[in-house]
């Protein structure tokens, strides 16, 4: 079934508008992807005519607001294949691994343990297992890259042994769009008696995810990236791992008993969860949950493709234009140098065309240090994405070439 792309961007109210005199060209969707109107209703539905606590009172609006916020749950459960007292709700990618550096690595490493991960990861799975090594005297290992940007397979089976204690993957590249083999990688962790974390923070907006399928100990990921409201996210955690972890923080909701001597604590999920949660965000994201599984994702994944070919293909051909990172597995991200110009100034000059791209790290500063350039132009692409942006992105990019 071929995809009606029109019919698509219809329903994405942000994408309608101009940017300085010239229609929206917007292609910073690895930044946070826009919100279809079925979100904005459910969030702004919420607080028009429920807008009550969750769990906690015996009154009509706040039993309504518990079992939206609890079918969210269900529904996200569904969309990752996790059982529901599996799914934390957090408040995205970066608070899901902390919570796991600090209540399974913090607790659990010692001097001689390692940690490893991979050059391609962002500072959200750098800097918690940097912080977790500082407490416990543990190290980290990082898994080089190949030349075209993939992840070194061969040199992170040479690194995982038998000191190794957690293997932290991104399953894709923020800043190239490359694609870890990650079910591949936790296979050998798990059976090397290490625990796994995967960043799904790039995936789960562009293909099905399966935490069952990949094998992982815990997956984490953020609303914004998939057509969800900012703010929240999900941690998927094995139940037993969930079950022998401490608290990650302490509060209401997250309690069975308080005393002045002793607490004890709620059950799986509510046990990582204390305090009043982002409820309409939670909403907000089970409503995007149901509209991506109504979508043909095969069909989403096709044009996504296609939008990357098309931009690869006119950048090999785009004098003076370096591609970074040209791995055979790709998802939608095109990050590039221009000759003789740097990033921020291509991509203020993009704007001025009402082109939105992002320029710099990309909050990858280890992965640019070892590549050796101060950043990049990444032009990424989502599913209303159209081949007619494509060309709008590289006839822009002729200007800003004439301009430098």
């Amino acid at each position: 079934m071929s995809l009606d792309v029109n019919a698509l961007r219809a329903q994405f109210p942000v994408l309608h508008q101009e940017v300085n005199g010239k229609p929206l060209v917007y292609l910073d969707n690895a930044a946070t992807t826009q919100k279809p109107q079925v979100v904005i209703d459910a969030v702004s539905e919420y607080y028009r005519t429920v807008n009550s606590n969750v769990h906690r009172a015996a009154h009509y609006l706040s039993d309504h607001a518990t079992a939206s916020f609890e079918a969210a749950r269900a529904d996200l459960a569904a969309f990752i294949n996790a059982a529901r007292e599996e799914v934390i709700l957090t408040k995205g990618t970066t608070e899901g691994i902390n919570l796991v550096a600090q209540c399974l690595g913090r607790e659990r490493l010692q001097a001689g343990d390692e940690i490893l991960i991979t050059a391609l990861e962002h500072h959200a799975n750098i800097v918690p297992w940097q912080q977790v090594c500082e407490r416990t005297g543990a190290t980290l290992q990082v898994t080089p890259l190949r030349e075209d940007g993939s992840v070194d397979t061969d040199a992170f089976h040479q690194l995982l042994s038998e000191r190794t204690r957690i293997v932290a993957l991104s399953q894709v590249s923020n800043s190239l769009g490359s694609v870890t083999p990650v079910a591949e990688l936790v296979k050998a962790a798990r059976e090397a008696g290490a625990w796994t974390l995967v960043d799904g923070a790039q995936a789960v907006g562009h293909y099905p995810v399966d935490v069952q399928q990949i094998g992982c100990d815990f997956y984490a990921f953020s609303g914004h990236k998939m057509f969800g409201p900012t703010g929240v996210g999900v941690l998927f955690g094995r139940r037993e791992l969930l079950d022998a972890m401490p608290p990650y923080q302490t509060g209401g909701e997250m309690i069975e008993t308080v005393s002045f001597e002793k607490s004890t604590w709620n059950q799986l999920p509510y046990k990582f969860e204390p305090g009043t949660p982002n409820i309409a965000g939670v909403i907000g994201l089970g409503a995007a949950t149901r509209w991506l599984q109504q979508q043909d994702r095969t069909a989403l994944a096709t044009h996504e493709d296609a939008l990357l070919a098309s931009a690869s293909e006119q950048a090999r051909a785009f004098d003076g234009l370096k591609i970074i990172g040209d791995a055979a597995t790709k998802v939608g991200v095109l990050s590039f140098l221009l000759d003789g110009a740097h990033p921020a100034d291509v991509g203020t000059l993009l704007d001025q065309q009402g082109v939105a791209v992002r320029t710099g790290h990309h909050c990858c500063m280890p992965l640019m240090d070892r590549l050796g350039i101060p950043g990049t132009t990444r032009a990424s692409f989502s599913i209303y994405n159209t081949l007619e942006e494509v060309d709008q992105l590289f006839q822009a990019l002729h200007k800003v070439r004439s301009f430098l």
